[in-house]
């Protein structure tokens, strides 16, 4: 038998104990169907047939791709962890039967994170377009509303400070830097001091800061310039190391040294960014745009995202642009490329995602102030939009304040403050607030297993209401 199982023998786990009365709730009982489709069942398993070069030919038998698909769907459908969910599912018949692990062992969580691992951003967004097109065929939409919106995904970082930032990178250089001595051996005599752990010595600054931050006047400023200045050298001195071990441990071949070397290169050139950034923020008084931010040395895609909302300013994470259509389902999405800036440009891609989905463009396009624009409005039409709730940006002339005002327009703009409710269903819900994988793939992945999950919801919803 190959590695890679498809499902294992089916086992009917209600019929064997009938004095239960067990049976799947209505929303499950739908689910349980859509599941069973086909496409979604194939596109997963070409992701998991890629986690090793013959995984769908040669070892052990796995766990089966029918049981991890539905275990992750299971577990972004309630709201679990990894662990929450191998325990839940353990614990119950009923969520035994669903996932179609019926008596077999259950997957712990270690197994479940390294095969949701090779489930790649763009076989999750071909998921719920399979879901779309499911739903369009029950009838749960017809696609003729459409209504766009974006938000902010948090990553999973403390808030960022310039201390806090060089601190991280002085401990996980050091971190590397006696792993490296052990897989080096004897050869590290020769380095001297490169081996030198100086996390106490920025320990000790980070407090000083911390304490000197409360002092007022040019006093206090210029006790904490001394400070950032002491903790500027100390990270630049371990950076130093760092590249001295790295040059060393790179003139070995075997695998540990490798995956060493491998995070050594990629951290080092964070630190050093994270450097230039302190010494421009706090030694030479300059003012460091968004842009050119390091925000973490572990989520290095994470960016300022402006939200202008009260008590909360700014996030750090990462924009994403929603498309919701009549019945409640985000036919599209997608993680913006910058998350500073107006949101115009994002309308054009939700307008031809839509056209894409449907064949058409909707009756109805409606979207707040931060995606109207003239030309916004003005492409809509040309693709056949009938009718545009777009607020006019600025200040209106008389004529279109008398069209905003009027019942029409009210009515479809009325239509659009519904995706507000939405976002908040996904960060509350579905797990839309904070990201909790880790990189810019892991983001698109929790993305899009967070909206798959509520496309299902709805569907399932609807079937079950019927």
């Amino acid at each position: 038998m190959g590695m890679l199982r498809n499902r294992y023998n089916r086992t009917d786990l209600f019929a064997l104990v009938p004095q239960l009365g067990l049976r799947f709730e209505p929303q499950l009982e739908q689910l349980d169907r859509w599941l069973d489709d086909d496409e979604l069942f194939e596109a997963v398993r070409a992701d998991l047939a890629c986690r090793y070069p013959k995984t769908g030919s040669r070892g052990r038998p796995s766990t089966p791709v029918e049981v991890i698909l539905r275990m992750l769907v299971v577990m972004r459908l309630y709201g679990w962890s990894y662990e929450q969910c191998e325990y839940f599912v353990n614990d119950s018949l009923v969520l035994r039967q669903f996932c179609r692990v019926y008596l077999a062992k259950v997957p712990d969580d270690t197994v479940l994170i390294r095969w949701a691992n090779t489930i790649g951003p763009e076989t999750i967004r071909s998921l719920n377009d399979r879901v779309v097109q499911l739903a369009r065929s029950l009838k749960v939409t017809r696609g003729r509303k459409l209504r766009g919106d974006t938000t902010a995904v948090e990553t999973n970082i403390p808030f960022p400070t310039d201390s806090g930032l060089l601190g991280d990178g002085v401990r996980v250089v050091s971190r590397l830097l006696r792993r490296a001595k052990a897989v080096l051996g004897e050869a590290a005599s020769g380095l001297g001091e490169a081996f030198r752990s100086r996390v106490r010595t920025v320990r000790r600054i980070a407090q000083q800061l911390h304490r000197r931050a409360r002092r007022q006047g040019q006093q206090g400023r210029a006790a904490m310039k001394a400070a950032s200045g002491r903790l500027i050298a100390t990270v630049k001195r371990t950076a130093a190391q760092g590249r001295r071990v790295l040059a060393a441990i790179r003139e070995r071949a075997d695998a540990k040294a490798r995956r060493l070397a491998e995070r050594l290169a990629a951290i080092l050139p964070r630190l050093k960014q994270g450097v230039r950034q302190a010494e421009r923020r706090v030694l030479e008084g300059e003012s460091v745009p968004a842009g050119e931010k390091v925000l973490s040395l572990f989520e290095p895609h994470t960016q300022v995202v402006p939200r202008f909302k009260a008590g909360k300013a700014v996030e750090f994470g990462r924009k994403i642009r929603l498309d919701e259509v009549d019945g409640g389902l985000i036919t599209g999405y997608a993680i913006v490329e910058q998350a500073g800036g107006q949101d115009q440009p994002y309308l054009a891609d939700a307008l031809a995602n839509h056209q894409d989905r449907f064949g058409r463009a909707p009756a109805l396009l409606a979207a707040d102030w931060g995606m109207a624009s003239a030309a916004n409005e003005r492409r809509a039409r040309e693709a056949g939009v009938k009718q545009v709730a777009l607020p006019h940006a600025g200040k209106p002339p008389p004529a279109r304040r008398v069209e905003e005002r009027g019942r029409r327009f009210r009515r479809g703009y009325r239509f659009r403050a519904g995706i507000e409710g939405r976002i908040h269903a996904l960060r509350r819900d579905y797990g839309l607030k904070r990201c909790r994988y880790h990189g810019e793939q892991g983001m698109g992945r929790w993305v899009g297993w967070g909206i798959l999950a509520h496309n299902l919801s709805k569907v399932a919803e609807a079937g079950a209401s019927r």
